[in-house]
């Protein structure tokens, strides 16, 4: 039995502080006077970089529950880092990013492009491109082929489909583009000779907090379903294995009676409605992530279900006004999208400069519950909590 870990996190720190420095002409200057200028910009241009590194508040002594793709031991991404002398040489070499998405339509994905953009634009990086495959397998294909006419020097990316996706990813990194992957791999694509890294969440971690989340909720006791992704993802695999296992495992008389599958975010209202028809003594259900969560609790509000437990994974907006509403759903494990993103562009740094790279990387899981909600989603973003979910948490 894997042992769950809570792991306390602080706040995030703020990013690099930019200076700027001021050029001012003047035709009376004389030639030292603007070879001290000159001089004196280079200088706070180099007093102004920093090292990179993700969020220094993160518990850099946090076990990662979860394996990569082919079974990978974890690399912790507190690990990584990007010196000044780093920045400096890829500064040096004017590249060009592109972000291939999934999905661009939720607050996960919205925080990845975040620590993304703003850590290239550390590293001097121009992303000239972010597309959004809207979970088709098709359009992401499409998606690379008019990203690759533009020649970038990295592509970050989450395969819709590994196995439709993986020809078009192959291309890609056999015209030298550097591939580094969120989440998922394309099938027989290996590290090092076809992509740099992958890089997630500890997704077991966090499948393991939604279910100790439920478990306390239901007193240890109750019938159950399981709302998983039917998809050949390994990180959704996961999240589900650990919720499952621990269920399982450590609360024996928690049942699960009931499992449905969804193929995208809308499937959850679907699913659940179901699952709720078929089985109406149910306690509690799982959602693998926020968004089918949304249709899970939308499939419990129409059942007259209320009373339901639910947890999940991601801390989306929806979820935690629900959250800190004290509505159905009580709690979920939380990536932290952000500091992924961040990770990702230090990995793509490392590639640019030949630095060798782990196979798979992890951020630690976020347990949160209502106590806990205003920190966790300045953790999770980078930004206060949406001013509705500072209410809520108030009036409770």
């Amino acid at each position: 039995m894997k042992k769950f870990k809570k792991f306390a996190v602080a706040s995030l720190a703020a990013g690099m502080l930019v200076l700027a420095g001021c050029n001012t002409e003047s035709t009376s200057s004389s030639e030292e006077e603007l070879s001290s200028s000159n001089s004196s910009e280079t200088k706070t241009e180099e007093t102004a970089l920093e090292p990179i590194t993700i969020n220094a508040n993160i518990d850099a002594d946090a076990i990662i529950q979860s394996e990569g793709p082919y079974g990978e031991s974890a690399v912790s991404a507190t690990t990584l880092e990007l010196t000044v002398e780093d920045i400096e040489k890829i500064k040096e070499g004017n590249y060009t990013a592109a972000l291939v998405m999934h999905y661009a339509g939720n607050d996960w994905s919205n925080a990845q492009i975040n620590g993304l953009e703003t850590t290239f634009e550390k590293m001097g990086i121009e992303v000239i491109a972010v597309t959004d495959a809207q979970f088709s397998a098709e359009k992401q294909v499409s998606d690379l082929e008019t990203v690759m006419a533009r020649n970038p020097d990295i592509i970050v990316s989450i395969p819709t489909d590994p196995v439709s996706t993986a020809s078009a990813f192959k291309r890609a990194a056999e015209q030298g583009t550097k591939l580094v992957f969120m989440d998922n791999v394309p099938s027989n694509l290996t590290h090092d000779e076809h992509y740099v890294s992958v890089v997630s969440a500890d997704n077991y971690g966090n499948g393991i907090a939604a279910a100790e989340v439920l478990a306390e909720e239901l007193g240890g006791e109750g019938k159950i379903g399981v709302v998983y992704h039917d998809a050949d993802f390994f990180v959704t695999k996961q999240r589900t294995e650990a919720f499952e296992a621990t269920i399982q495992e450590k609360y024996p008389n928690i049942e699960i009676v009931a499992r449905g599958g969804i193929s995208g975010p809308d499937d959850g209202l679907q699913v659940a409605s179901a699952m709720l028809t078929t089985n109406p003594d149910l306690d509690g259900i799982f959602g693998v992530w926020d968004v089918p969560t949304e249709g899970i609790v939308a499939a419990a509000r129409a059942a007259g279900r209320d009373d339901l437990v639910i947890t999940t994974i991601d801390l989306g907006a929806n979820v935690a006004l629900n959250i800190a509403r004290g509505g159905s759903i009580k709690g979920l494990g939380a990536q932290l999208p952000y500091d992924q993103g961040v990770a990702e562009a230090i990995l793509a740094g490392y590639a640019l400069l030949d630095k060798e790279t782990p196979s798979y990387v992890a951020v630690p899981a976020l347990t949160v519950t209502q106590d806990n909600i205003l920190d966790a989603w300045e953790m999770v973003y980078s930004t206060s909590a949406p001013k509705e979910v500072q209410d809520a948490i108030q009036n409770n």
